[in-house]
């Protein structure tokens, strides 16, 4: 999992090099954003973004 400051930018920033988002942006409870960035080699990544 890694911590990012603005996800939608970066889900669509890893789309344009062949990403795919693994099911949707979700919310944790008030705390955070969180998903599933699959990349073009089949490698799952976890991004979070913490909500103020």
């Amino acid at each position: 999992m890694f911590a990012v400051d603005d996800i939608d930018d970066i889900v669509a920033r890893v789309r344009s090099h062949g990403a795919e988002l693994v099911g949707a942006v979700e919310q944790y409870e008030q705390s955070y954003l969180l998903c599933y960035v699959r990349g073009p080699e089949d490698i799952i990544i976890g991004l979070a973004e913490q909500l103020s």
